[in-house]
């Protein structure tokens, strides 16, 4: 990858957190809930993403960014009031903004009609017309008189004489060619403070040496403001390096002590050089101007700056360095366990210092592994922060009213985690809209308010992180849902299911109560994608229904796919690692709790209810040789599935609890239903790391096949 190609992939990388930015800036601007610096948020985000997009030569994102900026500056400066059509407008045009940034990272163009109708509406409100270049035509500015005026700084009350700081902004020509403009760059220094602003024509030549694509304008800007260094170089950090900038503090370059007094200053005034005559024309003098013309003083409509909090500063690093460091933190406990196990071994006493020094390696790796997976952790707000609009919209499109109340938005859990959330949760907050509320008129029947609330939330439990999805909607109507079942041949009509099974129904491949096919729902795919996707990430789903007042999904999910808590048992000669967040007890039964069943099977007799058993040896096919195949011989472990619900685990024993490495298995080798992975212990043997969804459905079809192979 050439350096270009690299800068244009953080370019592309930058534009991802600044859409995000800009979604959800624009969603509190739709509601009412925008303050000066969440609009002043959004437009610096449009204004970067036009500026990187001219830099790379994105004309059409630059065009369309223009329209799109010159709309949130007068949005921002009080010009345009951002009603609910107008917000509207701006959420369409984020999205075309999208687009725009999308088909430059694939280099694939969009249709020039694409953004027509948003780029017109953004006209229409910010009263421009556009050029066919698709740029606003500038103002026309025929009969307006232009009066010459002073510059005035005024010190503002409680600033320290000298606290500020002197700003010479000289734009290259480059800096116009990337599509930026300056009078909204030294706009942006009006949010720290009062400013005063004289313009340097001494560059300007006459008209016929005059270049069309050169610059020749200079600013001199005073900050009256205490305001550390570091936000003034923020305000031009895009065009660094398309201008001479210098920047100074005021006490420095008045050349006298900071005083506590407020001091009077002469007005700054700059004089401009005398012009020089074009080489080919003869010299014409050039009339000297009653005075400088200036920008008079513009205070920001926040007021006086507030005080600065300490500044967060982050690194950009790719994500592939980050998992080289979890897989080589994980070999380092791996080693640790080895030397551990090797010290035990060769009779060192506990309390040597070999011993001691060993076990506050493992304190200290135990501490480097959190903290390296920590740098892999991010808050779910960035895929939670898509789903008002998400709500907003299938309200519109189903003609229901719905709410989405968010919580927890600040939890946080493995970025490859939540890079794989934003599908399923995208399924059943569809769902939660288009199935699970009613129409307004439905819900004002049942006596609930027409509008229908969608709440989604995440918080971490145990370990886990669980997110859940609930409406208070009709519920799910476990008839209808069993009649679809039986109709589409998804189960017998003679089958008897529990409350439980009917809900989980929904999950089934193909399965829709819809009537008919639509955008939204009706083609059974959602539900079962929903499963698929939480299972590949070593989770589960589970429906709590509560018909005619509404539903909720819980989905729980590890927090990291790098290491695993979990329950080492023994199977025959074999070793296997039982994942802690699917085991709810473990039990040495009696033998008079084991009760034969069909098939071969046996059932555990426990607390007046029966839990079929899953003999481990059997389905992984361990040598029965050296398997303990009686049930009341061994130990039996209640795990949960999303499949069968509760089922007993037989196993020969426990060996101990620990956390262990999970290594790819599906990678090195091939997937094998039951099994989600494996890990390597400190004596060197690898462990497979059972899936316990996975266990119960080889088994299930086990015994599905056995039938057929017998009638055939």
């Amino acid at each position: 990858m050439d350096a270009l190609e690299g800068i244009k992939q953080t370019y592309f990388q930058e534009c991802e957190e600044l859409l995000a930015a800009m979604e959800e800036g624009l969603l509190a601007i739709e509601s009412g809930e925008a303050d000066s610096e969440i609009i002043n948020a959004v437009f610096r985000a449009v204004h970067s993403i036009k500026g990187g997009g001219g830099a790379f030569g994105f004309d059409s994102l630059v065009a369309f960014a223009h329209v799109f900026e010159t709309a949130m500056d007068q949005v921002r400066s009080g010009q345009l009031e951002a009603d609910a059509n107008v917000a509207k407008i701006l959420l369409r045009a984020g999205d075309i903004l999208a687009d725009h940034v999308n088909a430059a990272r694939s280099g694939q163009p969009l249709d020039p009609d694409h953004d027509r109708s948003v780029k017109e509406d953004l006209a229409r409100i910010a009263n421009v017309e556009i050029e066919d270049g698709g740029e606003p035509a500038p103002a026309d500015f025929e009969g307006l008189e232009f009066t010459p005026m002073q510059v005035v700084v005024d010190e503002p009350a409680g600033t320290p004489a000298g606290a500020g700081w002197k700003v010479r902004f000289a734009p290259h020509a480059v800096l116009y060619e990337h599509a930026n403009e300056p009078a909204l760059i030294i706009r942006e220094l009006t949010n720290l403070g009062p400013v005063g602003v004289a313009i340097d024509l001494s560059k300007l030549p006459n008209l016929h040496s005059i270049d069309p694509n050169g610059a020749y304008f200079a600013w001199n800007v005073i900050l009256n403001a205490d305001v550390p260094r570091q936000k003034v170089d923020e305000v031009f950090e895009f065009v660094m390096g398309d201008c001479d900038l210098a920047i100074e503090p005021l006490a420095q370059v008045q050349g006298e002590p900071v005083s506590q007094e407020p001091v009077a200053r002469e007005p700054v005034v700059q004089e401009p050089a005398p012009m020089q005559p074009a080489v080919s024309a003869p010299p014409t003098p050039r009339p000297e101007p009653a005075a400088e013309p200036v920008i008079t003083e513009k205070k920001s409509a926040a007021g006086a700056p507030s005080p600065d909090g300490p500044v967060k500063q982050t690194i950009r690093v790719d994500p592939d360095k980050i998992d080289r460091l979890v897989n080589l933190v994980g070999e380092l406990v791996i080693t640790q366990a080895m030397l551990t196990q090797r010290v035990q071994e060769s009779g060192i006493p506990s309390t040597s210092p070999v011993a001691n020094g060993l076990g506050e390696l493992e304190h200290l790796l135990r501490e480097l592994q959190e903290s390296v997976m920590a740098v892999r952790t991010q808050p779910v707000k960035s895929v939670f922060q898509r789903f008002p609009r998400l709500v907003r919209e299938l309200s519109a499109q189903t003609g229901k009213q719905a709410r989405l109340e968010v919580e927890g938005e600040s939890t946080e859990v493995d970025k490859t985690v939540i890079e794989r959330l934003a599908e399923p949760l995208t399924h059943m907050i569809r769902n939660a809209v288009d199935h699970g509320l009613e129409s307004p008129e439905d819900r004002i029947a049942a006596g609930k308010p027409a509008e229908g609330t969608v709440k989604l939330s995440a918080e971490h439990r145990g370990g886990r992180i669980v997110i859940e999805i609930a409406d208070d909607g009709r519920g799910i109507n476990r008839e209808r849902v069993k009649a679809k079942a039986i109709e589409k041949g998804l189960v017998a009509p003679n089958a008897n299911l529990s409350d439980e099974e009917i809900d989980n129904l929904i999950f089934l491949p193909g399965f829709s109560t819809a009537s008919q096919v639509s955008n939204i729902s009706g083609r059974g795919v959602g539900m079962d994608v929903v499963r698929r996707n939480v299972q590949e990430l070593g989770g589960r789903v589970v429906i709590s229904n509560y018909p005619g007042k509404g539903s909720c999904f819980s989905l729980t999910l590890p927090l990291t796919l790098a290491v695993l808590d979990g329950m080492v048992v023994s199977v025959g000669d074999q070793t296997f690692v039982v994942p802690l967040t699917h085991i709810l007890e473990s039990l040495q039964p009696n033998p008079e709790d084991v009760r034969p069943f069909v098939g071969g099977k046996s059932l555990l007799h426990i607390r007046n209810t029966h839990v079929p058993l899953v003999r481990t040896a059997e389905v992984l096919g361990v040598s029965e040789t050296s398997a303990n195949t009686d049930p009341s011989k061994g130990v039996i472990i209640l795990v949960e599935s999303d499949r069968a619900g509760t089922f007993g685990l037989v196993v020969d024993s426990i060996l101990g609890q620990r956390q262990v490495v999970i290594k790819s298995f599906e990678a090195h080798y091939e997937r094998i239903e039951g099994i989600a992975a494996a890990t390597i212990f400190g004596d060197g043997r690898v462990a497979l790391i059972i899936d316990v969804d996975g266990l119960v459905s080889r088994q299930l079809n086990e015994n599905e096949e056995r039938p057929r192979a017998r009638s055939a």
